[in-house]
C-alpha cells in the first residue's frame, strides 16, 4: 500500500465521536506501522548485503574462468602449432575451419594461404606437390560409397611433394559432410619399408635376388612357360671357399664374392635370372634356347670368367666352380624339384672331383640317398671311434732295413663291413669331418708309435681342411705330448693340393712344425703341374715319388728316365726320396741301382694292423736280386 493512502487510512482510524483527531491515537497507529515494517527493512538490507557479496564472489569467479580458459586456449594453440603432424578442420562446404602451422609447412603453403574460410580445391591448387596415383585410384574405386553413404568413415590419401617427399593424410568424415584429417611426413618410414621390402628379397652383401626372390622368379617362370619350352636351372658353389675365409677372414672372403657375383652377372646377361642362394651359392634361371647346348655354353663362359685370379690387397686368389644343372620339365616341373634336383646335380659334380658340371639323371637320387646315409654312418662312426689305423713298412734301402710306417686309416662299418677310403675320406672332407678324423688318426698313430723300437717313425698324411679347419701345430703338439713320443720320429706327409689351397696360410705351419723337429714330406711328387715350384717354397725333408712312375720303369726308358731325374734332384736338394707302390724285386733293384733312399710298396709289405708291427720288423732284409753299382752321387 502506498504511504498516502496507508496515512489517511490511519487518520480516519485515530477520528473521534465529536469529529476530532486524537493526536495520540495518530501517533500510536504511525508507530505500529512504522514498527511492523521495521523487520521487513532489516530483511531488505540483509538481503542486499548478501548480494552484494554473491555478485563480487561471481565477478572474482567470472574472472578466474577467465583466465584458466585464455590459459587453455594458450596451451591449445601451442600444442596445435608445436604437433609434429600436421591437423586441418573443413567444413560440410569443404572450407578450412582450423589448422596448425604445420599443415601448412608439410604442403609448402604460406599463412596467407591458409586462412579461415579457404575452399579445399583452392588449398590444393596451391601446393607444392601433387596427389598420388595410387590414392587417387583408391579413390576412384571408392568414389560411389563416398558420394552415397552420409555416415562418418576414415579415407587416406597420398601426395607426392615437387621435393621428393611423401605425405600421408588420414582423413575423418562426420555424418554432416565435415572432416578433420591429420597429415605425416613419411617418406623416411616409406624408405625404411621399401628397404625391408628389397633386404627381405635380395642379398645386402652382392645386391643379387636371395633365394625367397630366386624362388619366386623359377615359379612364375615355370607358370608361364610355353609346353615346347625348356628351362634350365643352374646350381653354382665355389670350391673350397671356406679356406678364404678361415685364411684372410671374413671381410676379405666377402670382396672375393662381391669380384665373384659381378663376373658371373656380366656372364649370365640381363635375359637370365642370378641370385646369391646363401654363403659361397649362387643360382641361375635361363629361358629360351635350346637345351642342353644353351646351359652348357653358358657353364663354360662363367668357368672362363672365373678362372682368371681375384685379387684383395696384393694377394691373388684362384677359384674355381662346381656347377649342377636341372632342365624343366624333365627334370621337374615344381620349383621344388627342380632345386633339388639342380642341388643334388651340384654334390654329384663336387664328389667326382669339383671344377665340373654335371646334369641331374635320374639314378643321382638313389646315389644321393645313398651318400646321405653314409654321411650319417661316417658321423657316428667318429662319436664311435669305428676307426682302426693299419701301418705300411717304409723301406731304407741302404740300411736295408724298416725305418719307418705310413698310417693309413680304416673304417670297420658294423654293416656295411670294411669301408675304402676312397669312399669316405672325400665325404668327410665335404662335410667338415676330416678334422675330428684327423685328431684321431693323431692321436693314435702317435700312441702306437711309442711302443716301437726307438728307431722307427710313423708318418701321417694330413689333409689341407686340417691346414684351415683347425689349429694342426696344436692338434700335433698335443698327440705328440699325450703319447710323450719325440718329434724327431714323427713325419707330417702333404699333398701338393695343399699347397695350392693356400699356400700363405701353410707355409707358416709347416715353418712352425719343422722348427719342432718334426719332418716335412711332399707326398705323390710329380703328379701335379707345379711341385716343382713348390719344392722350392719350404724346405721338404723328403719328396715321395708317386707309385704311377715306378709301373713301367722296368720296361720303359722314358719311366726310368723320369725316374732317375727326379732321384737326381732330391739328392741335389738335400730331399730324401721315396718311391711308393713298390711291387716287385725288378723295381727294387732298379731302384737300388739308382740308390733311392726308401721304398715303400707290397713288395714289402701291404698295410697291415698295428698288431703286426712286431713281426715286420723281425723279418729278414729284402734283395731286389741285382748287384748294387758303386755309387755315382753324393
Amino acid at each position: 500500500m502506498k504511504a498516502e493512502a496507508l496515512f489517511w487510512q490511519q487518520c480516519s482510524q485515530a477520528v473521534t465521536a465529536d469529529g476530532t483527531v486524537d493526536a495520540q491515537r495518530l501517533m500510536e497507529l504511525v508507530i505500529a506501522t512504522y514498527r511492523v515494517h521495521e523487520n521487513d527493512y532489516d530483511e531488505i538490507e540483509r538481503s542486499a548485503e548478501t548480494l552484494l557479496r554473491e555478485n563480487h564472489a561471481l565477478r572474482g569467479n567470472i574472472s578466474a574462468l577467465s583466465q584458466a580458459f585464455d590459459g587453455q586456449q594458450r596451451l591449445f594453440e601451442i600444442i596445435l602449432n608445436n604437433l609434429p603432424l600436421g591437423l586441418s578442420v573443413f567444413d560440410a562446404d569443404q572450407r578450412l575451419t582450423l589448422s596448425n602451422i604445420r599443415f601448412g609447412q608439410l604442403f609448402g603453403l604460406t599463412q596467407d594461404d591458409v586462412v579461415v574460410g579457404v575452399t579445399i580445391t583452392d588449398l590444393i591448387g596451391k601446393m607444392r606437390g601433387m596427389e598420388g596415383t595410387s590414392a587417387k585410384h583408391g579413390r576412384r574405386t571408392r568414389r560411389h560409397s563416398a558420394v552415397t553413404v552420409k555416415s562418418s568413415g576414415i579415407r587416406r590419401r597420398e601426395w607426392l611433394m615437387d621435393d621428393g617427399r611423401t605425405i600421408q593424410s588420414m582423413v575423418t568424415i562426420l555424418a554432416d559432410g565435415s572432416s578433420i584429417a591429420i597429415h605425416a611426413d613419411i617418406t623416411e618410414d616409406r624408405k625404411a619399408a621399401e628397404r625391408i621390402t628389397y633386404l627381405a628379397h635380395h642379398d645386402p652383401l652382392t645386391g643379387l635376388p636371395n633365394r625367397i626372390h630366386f624362388r619366386e622368379q623359377v615359379d612364375a617362370t615355370l607358370i608361364e612357360r610355353k609346353p615346347d619350352e625348356q628351362i634350365a636351372l643352374v646350381h653354382l658353389n665355389l670350391d673350397r671357399f671356406k679356406s678364404i675365409n678361415n685364411t684372410m677372414g671374413v671381410s676379405a672372403g666377402d670382396k672375393i664374392l662381391q669380384q665373384v657375383a659381378e663376373r658371373i652377372r656380366a656372364s649370365v646377361g640381363s635375359e637370365n635370372a642370378l641370385a646369391r642362394l646363401g654363403s659361397d651359392e649362387f643360382a641361375i634361371l635361363q629361358t629360351g634356347g635350346q637345351q642342353p647346348w644353351n646351359v652348357t655354353a653358358l657353364a663354360e663362359q662363367i668357368r672362363r670368367a672365373l678362372s682368371e685370379p681375384f685379387f684383395h690387397s696384393e694377394k691373388q686368389v684362384e677359384l674355381s666352380v662346381s656347377m649342377g644343372i636341372a632342365i624343366a620339365p624333365d627334370d621337374g616341373e615344381e620349383t621344388d624339384i627342380l632345386l633339388k634336383n639342380a642341388g643334388v646335380a651340384l654334390s654329384h659334380a663336387k664328389a667326382d672331383g669339383r671344377k665340373r658340371e654335371r646334369f641331374f639323371a635320374g639314378e643321382m637320387e638313389v646315389q644321393m640317398q645313398l651318400r646321405h646315409a653314409l654321411e650319417a654312418d661316417l658321423r657316428a662312426a667318429v662319436e664311435n671311434e669305428e676307426f682302426e689305423l693299419h701301418y705300411q713298412p717304409l723301406y731304407d734301402l741302404r740300411q736295408r732295413r724298416i725305418c719307418g710306417f705310413e698310417a693309413l686309416i680304416r673304417w670297420n662299418h658294423p654293416i656295411r663291413g670294411r669301408v675304402p677310403p676312397m669312399d669316405f675320406i672325400p665325404l668327410a672332407e665335404e662335410v667338415g669331418l676330416i678334422v675330428d678324423i684327423g685328431r684321431w688318426v693323431l692321436r693314435r698313430a702317435c700312441s702306437d708309435a711309442a711302443q716301437w723300437p726307438e728307431g722307427i717313425k710313423v708318418a701321417v698324411n694330413v689333409s689341407a681342411i686340417q691346414f684351415s679347419g683347425s689349429d694342426l701345430t696344436k692338434d700335433v703338439g698335443e698327440a705328440l705330448a699325450a703319447a710323450a713320443l719325440s718329434p724327431s720320429r714323427f713325419e707330417l706327409e702333404i699333398t701338393e693340393s695343399v699347397l695350392m689351397e693356400n699356400l700363405d696360410e701353410v707355409l707358416p705351419i709347416l715353418h712352425a712344425l719343422k722348427e719342432r723337429g718334426i719332418r716335412i714330406s711332399m707326398d705323390d711328387f710329380g703328379t701335379g703341374y707345379s711341385s716343382l715350384s713348390y719344392l722350392s717354397s719350404f724346405p721338404f725333408d723328403k719328396i715321395k715319388i708317386d707309385k704311377s712312375f715306378v709301373n713301367d720303369i722296368a720296361d720303359n726308358k722314358e719311366a726310368h728316365a723320369i725316374m732317375h731325374a727326379i732321384i737326381l734332384l732330391g739328392d741335389a736338394l738335400g730331399m730324401r726320396v721315396t718311391v711308393e707302390g713298390v711291387e716287385t724285386a725288378e723295381q727294387l733293384a732298379l731302384l737300388e741301382c739308382e740308390e733311392c733312399d726308401e721304398i715303400q710298396g707290397y713288395h714289402i709289405s701291404p698295410p697291415r694292423p698295428v698288431r703286426d708291427v712286431p713281426h715286420l720288423l723281425a723279418l729278414p732284409p729284402k734283395n731286389g736280386g741285382v748287384t748294387r753299382l758303386p755309387k755315382t752321387r753324393r
